[in-house]
């Protein structure tokens, strides 16, 4: 009986130093920043879908509420301040003061600013999450040790697109290429990813219309499309989501349209339902009254793997939590079908990629066939032996 008792009095002391932070264990504080770098969008067609002023962020906040529920168990406080800066302000100042009220980082910036960031002598023993930005560069021979990916590299993109584009043995394409930089950008990564998996590219067409499409697409288009050869699918390369809506249903040659329209692959989508997905995404929606997006997805994932490594450390050094989510031990629930983990070799959060259209999941990549010989998820994107990245140590 006493045996019985001491076993019942050790079980609801452990109960009460978890529920009402009591000495079994140690307060931990965690503040961490959320920096943007606020961009002027350029002008588009339609402004259907206008960018949510609260994009990324709101992915964030969730993720700290989310955290915050374990965290009271475990004697964990966070917090997360936001940091937003206004076209043509100064990011590197906003960025050094928010370094010095947290070593713990997500930046929503364009490129070039995220590696001002990183590069910051207050930042290299930071913990920085890269929460917006596709670009090889950052992964590659530019890739910083103190700087992880949440979201994910474009060519992972590009990558789950052929794969569901080879699967579905639509191999013959055709490609149009806004005139934007970052149109042209995701058209040689398209066109990469078609070499990498054998999709053949037939012919490429530059967009240069100026007129407004919402009164002449279906004069227009046809004659534009009109000469390319015939082809299985139409990729669509603009990257600021100008024209693309309006190419569907009006090519001179009924077929499908894929990449910045029609067959999307995405980070994030809200027509994902498996997996615990629509409950995080309702969640979401009625925290902030929208729907989520990859941006929203990247910021979550990146807080929720913070939260994850506090609680399986009990450290709130960013070494020792940068460590542990490099490690092979580190695994995060991503509501996608399997456990999500970091490249140890250059920080980029391996995940699946949903490529979808408007209202349905079509595949979930990488497809079934597809191997790595280290992490199936490594089919996607910048791999290893490709990469000039070193800050790593690999």
């Amino acid at each position: 009986m006493e045996t019985s008792f001491a076993r019942a009095g050790g079980l609801l002391a452990l109960a009460a130093a978890l529920l009402g932070g009591g000495p079994a264990l140690a307060d931990l504080s965690i503040p961490m920043v959320y920096l943007r770098q606020e961009v002027a969008a350029p002008p588009v067609l339609s402004n259907l879908d206008p960018i949510p002023e609260d994009r990324g962020i709101a992915g964030a906040e969730l993720a700290l509420a989310d955290t915050m529920t374990t965290g009271r168990f475990m004697g964990q406080t966070y917090s997360l301040d936001i940091k937003s800066v206004a076209p043509g302000d100064d990011l590197v100042a906003a960025a050094k003061d928010a370094l010095a009220k947290s070593p713990i980082l997500f930046v929503d910036a364009p490129t070039e600013d995220i590696l001002k960031v990183a590069d910051l002598p207050e930042a290299q023993d930071a913990l920085l999450f890269n929460v917006s930005s596709g670009d090889r560069r950052l992964r590659d021979a530019d890739c910083r040790g103190n700087l992880l990916h949440s979201i994910p590299e474009d060519a992972m993109r590009t990558d789950a697109l052929m794969q569901v584009l080879l699967d579905r043995r639509w191999t013959r394409t055709v490609l149009i290429v806004g005139p934007r930089p970052d149109d042209r950008a995701l058209a040689d990564t398209l066109k990469a990813s078609a070499a990498k998996y054998g999709v053949e590219i037939l012919a490429e067409k530059d967009w240069t219309f100026d007129t407004d499409l919402r009164r002449a697409t279906g004069q227009e288009i046809p004659l534009f499309t009109q000469d390319f050869p015939d082809y299985d699918i139409l990729l669509i390369a603009d990257a600021t989501d100008d024209f693309a809506r309006y190419v569907q249903d009006n090519t001179w040659l009924p077929r499908p349209v894929a990449g910045s329209d029609g067959l999307r692959p995405e980070g994030w989508a809200p027509v994902l339902e498996q997996w615990g997905a629509v409950q995080l995404q309702n969640r979401f929606e009625k925290a902030a009254g929208r729907d989520m997006q990859s941006r929203d997805y990247a910021a979550w994932a990146a807080l929720r793997t913070v939260g994850e490594a506090v609680t399986r450390t009990s450290s709130a050094d960013p070494q020792v939590l940068r460590s542990y989510i490099l490690s092979d031990a580190f695994t995060l629930d991503g509501f996608k079908g399997r456990s999500l983990s970091y490249r140890g070799w250059n920080g980029q959060l391996r995940q699946p990629i949903a490529v979808v259209n408007a209202r349905a999941l079509v595949e979930l990549a990488p497809l079934d066939g597809f191997l790595h010989q280290v992490n199936e998820l490594d089919s996607l994107g910048l791999d290893q032996p490709e990469s000039a990245c070193t800050a790593f140590g690999g």
